[in-house]
Protein backbone atom coordinates (compact mmCIF):
# COMPACT_ATOMS: atom_id res chain seq x y z
CA UNK A 1 0.00 0.00 0.00
CA UNK A 2 2.88 2.40 0.66
CA UNK A 3 3.75 2.44 -3.07
CA UNK A 4 0.27 3.83 -3.75
CA UNK A 5 0.88 6.97 -1.69
CA UNK A 6 1.25 9.91 -4.09
CA UNK A 7 4.24 12.16 -3.44
CA UNK A 8 2.62 14.95 -5.43
CA UNK A 9 -0.52 15.65 -7.40
CA UNK A 10 -0.71 17.13 -10.87
CA UNK A 11 -3.67 19.48 -10.55
CA UNK A 12 -5.11 19.95 -14.01
CA UNK A 13 -6.43 23.49 -14.26
CA UNK A 14 -5.75 26.66 -16.17
CA UNK A 15 -7.70 28.72 -13.63
CA UNK A 16 -5.30 30.65 -11.40
CA UNK A 17 -8.03 31.35 -8.80
CA UNK A 18 -8.92 27.64 -8.46
CA UNK A 19 -5.23 26.80 -8.13
CA UNK A 20 -4.68 29.43 -5.42
CA UNK A 21 -7.74 28.32 -3.42
CA UNK A 22 -6.83 24.66 -3.72
CA UNK A 23 -3.26 25.30 -2.58
CA UNK A 24 -4.50 27.42 0.35
CA UNK A 25 -6.95 24.74 1.49
CA UNK A 26 -4.59 21.78 1.05
CA UNK A 27 -1.72 23.63 2.73
CA UNK A 28 1.25 21.33 3.18
CA UNK A 29 -0.82 18.12 2.99
CA UNK A 30 0.75 17.24 -0.38
CA UNK A 31 2.85 18.90 -3.06
CA UNK A 32 0.47 20.30 -5.66
CA UNK A 33 1.84 20.81 -9.15
CA UNK A 34 -0.17 22.57 -11.81
CA UNK A 35 -0.67 21.67 -15.43
CA UNK A 36 -3.10 23.15 -17.89
CA UNK A 37 -4.60 20.75 -20.43
CA UNK A 38 -7.32 21.36 -22.96
CA UNK A 39 -9.52 18.35 -22.24
CA UNK A 40 -12.72 17.39 -23.98
CA UNK A 41 -15.62 17.51 -21.52
CA UNK A 42 -18.48 15.12 -21.99
CA UNK A 43 -22.06 16.01 -21.15
CA UNK A 44 -23.52 14.32 -18.11
CA UNK A 45 -23.74 14.56 -14.36
CA UNK A 46 -20.94 16.29 -12.48
CA UNK A 47 -19.65 12.90 -11.34
CA UNK A 48 -19.61 11.55 -14.92
CA UNK A 49 -17.89 14.70 -16.20
CA UNK A 50 -15.27 14.60 -13.42
CA UNK A 51 -14.48 10.90 -13.78
CA UNK A 52 -14.15 11.13 -17.56
CA UNK A 53 -12.00 14.26 -17.32
CA UNK A 54 -9.79 12.54 -14.73
CA UNK A 55 -9.28 9.48 -16.95
CA UNK A 56 -8.37 11.68 -19.94
CA UNK A 57 -5.94 13.74 -17.84
CA UNK A 58 -4.24 10.64 -16.38
CA UNK A 59 -3.72 9.31 -19.92
CA UNK A 60 -2.36 12.65 -21.15
CA UNK A 61 -0.01 13.14 -18.16
CA UNK A 62 0.93 9.49 -17.76
CA UNK A 63 0.76 9.74 -13.96
CA UNK A 64 -1.23 10.85 -10.94
CA UNK A 65 -3.74 13.65 -11.54
CA UNK A 66 -6.31 15.67 -9.70
CA UNK A 67 -9.11 17.35 -11.64
CA UNK A 68 -11.95 19.53 -10.43
CA UNK A 69 -15.38 20.36 -11.73
CA UNK A 70 -17.64 22.98 -10.21
CA UNK A 71 -21.41 23.25 -10.55
CA UNK A 72 -24.03 25.74 -9.57
CA UNK A 73 -27.45 24.12 -9.26
CA UNK A 74 -30.66 26.12 -9.08
CA UNK A 75 -33.45 24.33 -7.20
CA UNK A 76 -36.14 26.11 -9.26
CA UNK A 77 -34.56 24.69 -12.44
CA UNK A 78 -34.20 21.11 -11.16
CA UNK A 79 -30.45 21.59 -10.57
CA UNK A 80 -29.65 23.23 -13.89
CA UNK A 81 -27.33 24.73 -15.05
CA UNK A 82 -25.24 22.35 -12.91
CA UNK A 83 -22.00 21.35 -14.66
CA UNK A 84 -22.77 23.77 -17.51
CA UNK A 85 -22.57 26.88 -15.32
CA UNK A 86 -19.29 27.90 -16.97
CA UNK A 87 -21.08 28.62 -20.26
CA UNK A 88 -23.91 30.55 -18.62
CA UNK A 89 -21.40 32.60 -16.64
CA UNK A 90 -19.40 33.37 -19.79
CA UNK A 91 -22.55 34.45 -21.62
CA UNK A 92 -24.18 36.46 -18.82
CA UNK A 93 -21.39 37.44 -16.44
CA UNK A 94 -21.80 37.38 -12.66
CA UNK A 95 -23.71 40.68 -12.79
CA UNK A 96 -26.57 39.10 -14.77
CA UNK A 97 -26.54 35.47 -13.68
CA UNK A 98 -29.22 36.05 -11.02
CA UNK A 99 -31.65 37.12 -13.77
CA UNK A 100 -31.97 33.49 -14.80
CA UNK A 101 -34.21 33.05 -11.76
CA UNK A 102 -36.30 36.21 -12.29
CA UNK A 103 -39.40 34.18 -13.13
CA UNK A 104 -39.03 31.93 -10.09
CA UNK A 105 -39.89 32.53 -6.46
CA UNK A 106 -37.24 30.06 -5.29
CA UNK A 107 -33.76 31.60 -5.53
CA UNK A 108 -31.98 28.78 -3.68
CA UNK A 109 -28.85 27.32 -5.21
CA UNK A 110 -26.31 24.70 -4.33
CA UNK A 111 -22.62 25.07 -5.08
CA UNK A 112 -21.06 21.69 -5.84
CA UNK A 113 -17.36 20.94 -6.20
CA UNK A 114 -16.15 17.55 -7.35
CA UNK A 115 -12.50 16.56 -7.32
CA UNK A 116 -11.43 13.33 -8.98
CA UNK A 117 -8.06 11.68 -8.36
CA UNK A 118 -6.41 8.95 -10.40
CA UNK A 119 -3.03 7.41 -9.69
CA UNK A 120 -2.47 7.10 -13.41
CA UNK A 121 -3.63 5.67 -16.72
CA UNK A 122 -5.99 2.73 -16.41
CA UNK A 123 -6.83 3.38 -12.74
CA UNK A 124 -10.37 4.07 -11.56
CA UNK A 125 -10.74 7.70 -10.40
CA UNK A 126 -11.74 8.38 -6.79
CA UNK A 127 -14.26 11.19 -6.28
CA UNK A 128 -14.39 13.76 -3.44
CA UNK A 129 -17.41 16.06 -3.43
CA UNK A 130 -18.46 19.06 -1.37
CA UNK A 131 -21.76 20.94 -1.39
CA UNK A 132 -22.80 24.30 0.05
CA UNK A 133 -26.41 25.52 0.09
CA UNK A 134 -27.05 29.17 -0.60
CA UNK A 135 -29.00 31.41 -2.92
CA UNK A 136 -28.51 33.36 -6.10
CA UNK A 137 -28.52 37.14 -5.61
CA UNK A 138 -27.57 40.27 -7.56
CA UNK A 139 -23.77 40.64 -7.54
CA UNK A 140 -22.11 42.04 -4.44
CA UNK A 141 -18.41 42.29 -3.83
CA UNK A 142 -15.43 42.11 -6.19
CA UNK A 143 -16.00 40.47 -9.57
CA UNK A 144 -12.76 38.50 -9.55
CA UNK A 145 -13.63 34.81 -9.37
CA UNK A 146 -16.47 33.20 -11.31
CA UNK A 147 -19.89 33.42 -9.72
CA UNK A 148 -18.61 34.29 -6.22
CA UNK A 149 -20.30 37.73 -6.30
CA UNK A 150 -23.79 36.28 -6.85
CA UNK A 151 -23.72 33.17 -4.60
CA UNK A 152 -24.86 34.09 -1.10
CA UNK A 153 -24.27 31.95 1.97
CA UNK A 154 -25.81 33.08 5.27
CA UNK A 155 -26.11 36.75 4.25
CA UNK A 156 -22.75 37.18 2.49
CA UNK A 157 -21.70 36.40 -1.05
CA UNK A 158 -18.53 34.39 -1.50
CA UNK A 159 -16.98 37.56 -2.96
CA UNK A 160 -17.75 39.50 0.26
CA UNK A 161 -15.95 36.94 2.43
CA UNK A 162 -12.24 36.94 3.10
CA UNK A 163 -10.48 33.93 1.62
CA UNK A 164 -10.08 32.03 4.90
CA UNK A 165 -13.78 32.43 5.75
CA UNK A 166 -14.86 31.28 2.29
CA UNK A 167 -12.49 28.31 2.28
CA UNK A 168 -13.97 27.01 5.56
CA UNK A 169 -17.55 26.83 4.28
CA UNK A 170 -17.24 26.58 0.51
CA UNK A 171 -18.06 23.64 -1.70
CA UNK A 172 -14.37 23.50 -2.71
CA UNK A 173 -13.23 23.54 0.92
CA UNK A 174 -15.61 20.70 1.82
CA UNK A 175 -14.45 18.56 -1.13
CA UNK A 176 -10.79 19.20 -0.33
CA UNK A 177 -11.37 18.34 3.35
CA UNK A 178 -12.48 14.89 2.15
CA UNK A 179 -9.38 14.63 -0.07
CA UNK A 180 -7.13 15.66 2.84
CA UNK A 181 -8.73 13.06 5.11
CA UNK A 182 -8.14 10.39 2.46
CA UNK A 183 -4.52 11.50 1.97
CA UNK A 184 -3.92 11.50 5.75
CA UNK A 185 -5.21 7.93 5.94
CA UNK A 186 -2.58 6.95 3.40
CA UNK A 187 0.16 8.96 5.11
CA UNK A 188 -0.76 7.57 8.54
CA UNK A 189 -0.68 4.03 7.12
CA UNK A 190 2.99 4.52 6.18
Amino acid sequence: MVSNVPKHLNFITGNANKLAETRAILGDTIELRNQSLDLLEIQGTVEEVSIDKCRRAAEAIGGPVLVEDTCLCFKAMNDLPGPYIKWFLQALGPQNLHKMLDGFEDKSAQAVCTFAYSKGPGHQPIVFQGRTDGRLVPSRGPIVFGWDPCFEYQGKTYAEMDKAEKNKISHRGKALDKLKEWLHLWIDYR
